[in-house]
């Protein structure tokens, strides 16, 4: 074994690299783990897109974007016969592979807006070259992708590249080209830095060494930069300016942070966002005129992406829990509290429905929720501009059996590619567990379906979910609350997708954050699935394709800011409470600040914001907050409105 672990090569020949593309897939390598991790969580959906993998090896991306994506095109190509034949034989369905080096690629100009050079330019004896012929094929706006072994790092460790056929080790040369040499001649070719990242091995890459004894190895590269990861945009013809959407005006750069790009995947970085989007996610701040950009030091900070809530009921923010628990089912609930608490229900309604949504967005967004769903019809001030945080809209939905009108014919409304949600097997009654079998007889369990609670669900259940592709979304606390019990976490395992929702105050015991730390702590899910279930995993189950609940170029500035401590990202999120959330940008906007926060704002991103006290916190955020004070407290009383529980009032 090597410095590191078998370290892969491309443009070898001969017996060497024929012997290595027998053996290169079942060898272990803690460069390409990490390589995985990371460019997994910047890369953009490739759906639509002619894909281009160069120097492809055994396939083993090419088997990834087939998986995971429908591109138009899915293209390989490497110099050796050997390591493509491996390709082939995974049987990768419409993959053409082409015997070529990544100096003379085999298409027409502007053919590709995907390109990946995985490992590939440590073995080329002509940079430039390589970029030219990359620049010929890329259509302008094409995304190219570049990861190696990390030259820096590489040099003072003396690593070295090789693998092992039975007790031999093979060693293959490689040039060590520098980062700042490698994006100058890509710029020169044209190209537009998009994301610049450095990772450091972490604790899967330690079990990997631990595995073959080699935790010194570890240990003298502990902190250091591994691998790197480039992400690179075509410029048009005239070498002026990016395809990035949007013109160059409001940005912003947010810099000192450490950015949290999956459960465990957390860099040093800044981020620079353009138009609402994010720009570049770069190791090293970018050089931007002054005059151009404003910027923010977030040093001692972790930014997230924006959280995503897939099931809320807005207009219920400012209502108490209700209820007395020991139900069978929901109906029994709704029944109850529409007969025993009336007239706190009949109050609450006096305050205008506007209002009652305002509070509901902003009960989200203290606690850094960028992207809400919303499970009642779209009243068009949700829709408005300046509303506190993202509503998904484009979607179908019912209440539930027990209320619906006609299910079959919501669910066939809602088309091909919007969610249909719909409140089911919420109990633990007889009613509740063949709630299921209805709405399969009803044929409306499919891709598009969207369960919300599943209390009733058991792992054959979750089988039949699975089998129908169909998603479910839970709201835990919702559950104890009424029913004295939580799903299952066989059964919350054995679903293949799942997000997470915080419901309303009337049943949940707070904000998304609540729900997080309920399910982390009660219910026993792990913490990197819980990221997921906020972020990507939500934004896939609710047909959101803008790259929301992701930090990559080109996917919305909805970021949130916390103060950074121990742990992983994934452990982190598991940990914090509204309190903890000082930054949310909305689309590249400061939408809350802390008082901290606040005073490192630009003038020009404090304007528009009101203070207001939560709890006793001060939370400057970017709503009215003093006419929805006052509309509430007219009818709440002065010092009586509480939000999802908690006092909200005008700072002393």
């Amino acid at each position: 074994m090597s410095a590191i672990s078998q370290l892969e090569t491309r443009t070898q020949p001969g017996d060497v690299f024929s012997a290595w593309a027998s053996v290169y897939d079942r060898q272990e390598n803690p460069l390409l783990m990490l390589e995985e991790r990371y460019l997994s969580r910047i890369l953009p959906r490739i759906d639509g897109r002619d894909v281009l993998d160069v120097g492809c090896g055994t396939g083993r991306w090419l088997a990834q974007f087939s998986q995971s994506s429908r591109p138009q095109s899915l293209h390989g190509v490497d110099p050796s016969p050997e390591m493509l034949a491996q390709a082939a034989a995974k049987h990768i369905p419409e993959l053409q592979l082409s015997l070529a080096g990544s100096a003379n690629l085999p298409f027409k100009d502007s053919t590709m807006d995907v390109m990946l050079a995985s490992f590939v330019l440590s073995y080329e004896d002509d940079l430039g070259k390589a970029a030219a012929e990359f620049a010929r094929v890329a259509r302008p706006g094409c995304d190219v992708f570049i990861s190696d072994m990390h030259p820096e790092t590489a040099t003072s460790l003396c690593w070295k590249r090789s693998f092992h056929i039975g007790e031999s080790e093979l060693e293959l040369p490689a040039k060590c080209w520098a980062l700042s040499e490698i994006l100058n001649v890509f710029k020169a070719a044209g190209f537009s830095e998009r994301a610049v990242i450095e990772p450091a091995f972490g604790s899967p890459e330690k079990d990997l060494f631990a595995s073959h004894n080699r935790l010194e190895r570890f240990a003298e590269a502990e902190g250091l930069p591994a691998i790197y990861l480039l992400h690179l945009t075509k410029l048009e013809a005239d070498n002026n300016r990016s395809l990035v959407p949007g013109e160059e005006k409001d940005r912003l750069l947010l810099s000192g942070a450490r950015c949290a790009l999956g459960p465990r995947e957390v860099i040093a970085t800044s981020i620079t966002t353009n138009n609402g989007s994010v720009e570049i996610v770069s190791s090293h701040p970018p050089t931007i005129a002054s005059q151009t950009i404003t910027s923010i030091d977030l040093t001692g900070y972790l930014i997230f992406p924006g959280l995503i809530n897939a099931h809320d009921h807005l207009e219920f923010a400012l209502f108490p829990r209700l209820g007395r628990g020991g139900y069978k089912n929901a109906a029994q609930w709704a029944q109850d509290i529409q007969r025993s608490d009336a007239e706190i229900i009949a109050v609450h309604r006096r305050i205008p429905k506007r209002t009652r949504l305002w509070w509901g967005g902003i009960r989200n967004l203290l606690s850094g929720v960028t992207t809400v769903c919303h499970h009642n019809p779209i009243d068009p001030s949700l829709l408005a501009q300046d509303f506190p945080v993202h509503i998904v809209s484009d979607l179908g939905w019912e209440h539930s059996l027990a209320f619906a009108t006609d299910i079959q014919a919501a669910h066939s409304s809602s088309g091909e590619d919007r969610p249909f949600v719909i409140h089911a097997c919420e109990g633990i009654d007889d009613q509740s567990n063949e709630e299921l079998v209805s709405l399969d007889t009803l044929g409306v369990l499919d891709q598009k379906t969207v369960l919300i609670h599943g209390l009733a669900l058991d792992v054959r259940a979750a089988d039949l979910l699975n089998s129908r592709g169909t998603s479910l979304i839970v709201c835990p606390s919702s559950n104890d609350f009424l029913f004295g019990k939580t799903p299952r976490l066989e059964v919350l395992n054995s679903v293949e997708r799942l997000a997470l929702g915080s419901d309303s105050p009337l049943t949940a015991a707070g904000d998304l954050l609540d729900e997080i730390r309920f399910a982390y702590e009660t219910c026993k899910l792990p913490a990197q699935k819980l990221f997921a279930m906020v972020t990507d995993s939500s934004a896939s189950i609710l047909r959101i394709k803008d790259g929301r609940g992701s930090i990559r170029s080109g996917s919305p500035a909805d970021l949130i800011a916390v103060r950074d401590r121990q742990g992983s990202p994934a452990e982190i999120l598991s940990s914090l409470c509204a309190s903890d959330i000082e930054l949310v940008l909305l689309s590249g906007r400061v939408q809350l600040a802390s008082q901290f926060i606040f005073g490192r704002l630009p003038d020009v991103d404090r304007d528009g914001l009101e203070p207001l006290s939560v709890d006793g916190d001060i939370r400057w955020l970017r709503a009215p907050i003093e006419d929805l004070l006052r509309e509430s407290e007219s009818v709440l009383g002065e010092g009586a409105v509480r939000l999802g529980g908690k006092s909200v009032c005008r700072p002393s």
